[in-house]
């Protein structure tokens, strides 16, 4: 289980560092009126998926996950915020990329950049960082 943890707190920067570049990438793009798609664009939809089943396995096996202590915050956070919102994020990324493949030019990357945003503010929110005490470390 430590293993899939510092996997899963790593891999946050990986997903971190392609979704910015994918939004920036899609700002660029829309205000450019350039055709085609990003690459970028997968590779950050792969890395949060794969982020998703990593945190699924551990949610399972969590003993931070306790729906008999809810008045704890750092159980509360984990059993029920954080898996929350990132479900919500991702769906918005999942749905951000879905939409993308149906359009093309400006309108292609202006819907990329507008659910991959809103999926990392949320994800940013719900981020266990280390300044939040809530029992997490930076890796």
């Amino acid at each position: 289980m430590n293993a899939l943890i510092r996997a899963h707190s790593g891999l946050r920067y990986v997903v971190l560092g392609l979704l910015i570049a994918a939004v920036v990438i899609a700002y660029s793009n829309w205000q450019n009126n350039k055709q085609g798609d990003s690459k970028v664009y997968l590779f950050a939809l792969i890395a949060t998926h794969t982020q998703l089943l990593i945190g699924l396995v551990l949610y399972t096996m969590s003993p931070l996950v306790n729906f008999g202590e809810i008045s704890n915050k750092v159980i509360r956070f984990y059993s029920i915020e954080h898996v929350f919102m990132m479900v919500i994020a991702i769906i918005l990324i999942t749905v951000g990329r879905v939409r993308s493949k149906k359009l093309a030019g400006a309108d292609k990357h202006r819907t990329v950049l507008y659910f991959y945003a809103m999926g990392l503010i949320i994800i940013l929110a719900a981020i266990p960082w280390p300044f939040r005490n809530l029992g997490a470390a930076w890796f």
